[in-house]
């Protein structure tokens, strides 16, 4: 992940015109956006102080002159948190390369197993799928499938049947990607987070493209579309809770509305499952 804090604040700035701002625009330009001697300007900082933090030798960088980078790029919290990684390298999680593989404990497996009526499952810091409830496996098919392919990205990516799987894939994928590039900021020097990346960036040229728009986006909650085989169209609400004693892990809870047409064909499935 070399040269992301630079590629990162590149593609912020091409995001804003200089009358936004209230700069001239001196005509043509021959790039995009905001020029970095422009946004310099507007955070108070000197142009070759800028021009380092953009090339990854600002590495002292203090929060008050990245809130005042992020103030004029119009940053979101999500965009600020990864600016203020990526930019201090030297702040994030060591020992990555000697990390054990992801246990879920037995707690978390009764949790899931628990709610009966609403399908769930826990995802990795990769987005791995790690664990699920038997409704959760019933709509996503988690145990019908080899281990490496239960992770979102390669599902959403490599799945010949992605398209059809979800209805609104092109949401679906930008989503994906702008969640994984978060977790590969925050942990670059994990080696199998960068294998994932390097494989979907050689194997699908539309994740190429949405990788390199450097969208970064926490999927705290919204709502997913699923075409399952039998059950039909699901429209799936979803929350997203942190596992206590290990924050990497996120168990993923569909909620369906009480009495909806998706309850009732959860519950048919849910049925059929226990048959």
């Amino acid at each position: 992940m070399d040269g992301e804090v630079g590629d990162f604040l590149r593609s912020r700035r091409a995001r804003i015109q200089p009358e936004e701002v209230g700069l001239p625009s001196h005509g043509r330009r021959r790039v995009p956006g905001l020029r970095r001697e422009e946004v310099a300007q507007l955070a108070g900082v000197s142009v070759d102080y800028y021009i380092r933090l953009e090339q990854g030798r600002g590495t002292s960088v203090s929060d008050a002159v990245l809130d005042a980078i992020a103030r004029v790029l119009r940053l979101d919290e999500t965009e600020r948190a990864y600016l203020r990684t990526v930019a201090r390298p030297q702040h994030r999680q060591r020992g990555e390369r000697h990390r054990p593989a992801p246990q879920v404990r037995p707690g978390v497996q009764s949790l899931l197993d628990g709610m009966a009526h609403s399908p769930a499952f826990v995802l990795g810091r990769r987005m791995d799928v790690l664990a699920w409830n038997a409704l959760g496996d019933a709509v996503n098919g988690f145990s019908r499938v080899a281990p490496a392919a239960r992770n979102m990205p390669r599902q959403v990516f490599l799945n010949p049947s992605a398209r059809e799987l979800y209805p609104e894939w092109s949401a679906v994928a930008a989503t994906t990607v702008a969640n994984l590039r978060l977790a590969a900021g925050r942990h670059a020097d994990d080696p199998e987070l960068c294998a994932l990346v390097g494989e979907l960036s050689l194997k699908s040229e539309d994740f190429r493209r949405l990788w390199a728009d450097h969208e970064v986006r926490e999927c705290a909650y919204g709502v997913k579309r699923i075409r399952h085989p039998v059950a039909g169209l699901l429209t799936l609400p979803y929350e997203t809770l942190t596992v206590g004693q290990d924050p990497e892990q996120t168990i993923v809870v569909y909620t369906p509305e009480k009495g909806s047409e998706t309850a009732e064909r959860l519950a048919l499935l849910a049925s059929w499952t226990t048959v």
